[in-house]
Parts: structure tokens; C-alpha cells; sequence
């Protein structure tokens, strides 16, 4: 039998973790959009990040066709945070100050790429990608690359970057709750013998082209 979980962030009742969820405006919008593959993972960061903001918004599916009509008529300049050849620093825009939307794809970095192929509107986005050299918290799945960032943290960093430093690190307190909380379920042996000292994370929009969530 199934364990009952919690209706808003769908974790076990007894592992609930909205309590510390924060509640945080911002100017920036933020898009997720995750495959379906990771909607019932237990490393869901992805619905962390958008129960946390006020102006967030999290979609699952494959194709998402009514993107396009909602990209061409957006009162925002709209971007995909992934990278990729061209892509923009994301400091770049923090400086320029206007209303921006950030598009993230949130998978596998090969179930984001299927995202992109899926749909060309969004291949088609201009791209910003964070700093290069970024050190993730996540300890539970090994990074595709150095500087690999789970969803959460890399909206985190998006944030403060183009609307202040500080500013949305509240959200990464349920993050860091749930890498605690699988560590203690799985016990400090068999954590040290799988997953000590590798980097974690399944989304990096700072690593290279060919990388995702």
C-alpha cells in the first residue's frame, strides 16, 4: 500500500516539507517545464522552486504547443535558461533591468534535450546560462559534469543574479531538508559508499552545450 502524501509538495505525509517552503515575490517569471519522467521522482526539486514563488509556474508534459501563441505575445522578454552555443551570461541581463521570463527545462539533460526537440519554440528561445564554476549541494545523483546544479538551485542563482544577491536563498532550505532526510533514509554507510564525493544534480544551465536537468 501506498503512503498518503501531502497534496501541495507530494512528498510522504511524515516527510512533508511545506513548513519550510518560503513564499517569495519577483520581479523575474519563471517557467518551469518538466518531463514526465521526473514529476514523481523523490528528488523533485523543480516543484520545490515553483511552490516557492509567487510568480512561478510548473508544467509537466512532453510538448507544451501552447507555448508558441503565449511567446509571441509576452509582455516580457522571455528566455531559456540552458546552455548552449550563443548562449547569453545571465549577469549580462541582470544589468539591462527589464521584465524578463526564464523558461527552464527541468529533466535528465537527456529528457530536457527531448523537451527542446519536442519543441522547436523552444529550441528557438534566445539561451542564458549561469556563471561557469558553480559547486552544487546536491549529493544524491551524480553530475553529468563539474558544476552540474539541481532545477532549485539554479533558479536560485538566476534569481539572485539579476535581482539580488541573497534574495531567494530561503528557497534552498526544503532542499537541503530533503538531501538530509534521503541520507538519513538510506544511513550514513551505504550514503558513503555510493555518493560521498560526488557532485549531484540533474540540471546545469552554466555547463556546457550537450548538458541538462
Amino acid at each position: 500500500m501506498s503512503r498518503s502524501r501531502c497534496p501541495r509538495c507530494t512528498r510522504p505525509l511524515g516527510h512533508c516539507l511545506c513548513a519550510l517552503v518560503p513564499r517569495l515575490s519577483s520581479r523575474t517569471r519563471v517557467l518551469i517545464l518538466q518531463h514526465p519522467g521526473e514529476a514523481s521522482h523523490a528528488l523533485n526539486t523543480a516543484r520545490l522552486a515553483a511552490l516557492a514563488l509567487d510568480n512561478g509556474e510548473l508544467r509537466v508534459g512532453e510538448t507544451f504547443p501552447e507555448l508558441e501563441a503565449e511567446l509571441a505575445h509576452a509582455s516580457r522578454r522571455s528566455c531559456l535558461l540552458f546552455p548552449g552555443t550563443g548562449a547569453m551570461p545571465l549577469a549580462e541581463l541582470a544589468r539591462d533591468g527589464a521584465p524578463l521570463q526564464l523558461v527552464v527545462p527541468d529533466g535528465t539533460w537527456r529528457k530536457a534535450r527531448r523537451l527542446l526537440h519536442l519543441n522547436p519554440q523552444l529550441a528557438a528561445m534566445p539561451r542564458v546560462a549561469l556563471p561557469e564554476g558553480l559547486s552544487s549541494r546536491y549529493r544524491l545523483r551524480k553530475a553529468p559534469m563539474v558544476g552540474a546544479l539541481s532545477t532549485i538551485e539554479a533558479i536560485v542563482c538566476a534569481l539572485n543574479l539579476l535581482e539580488g544577491a541573497g534574495r531567494f536563498d530561503a528557497m534552498l532550505r526544503p532542499f537541503e531538508a530533503l538531501i538530509e532526510g534521503q541520507i538519513a533514509a538510506m544511513g550514513e554507510t551505504v550514503y558513503r559508499r555510493n555518493h560521498e564525493g560526488d557532485p549531484a544534480a540533474p540540471i546545469s544551465p552554466s555547463a556546457p552545450a550537450g548538458s541538462s536537468a
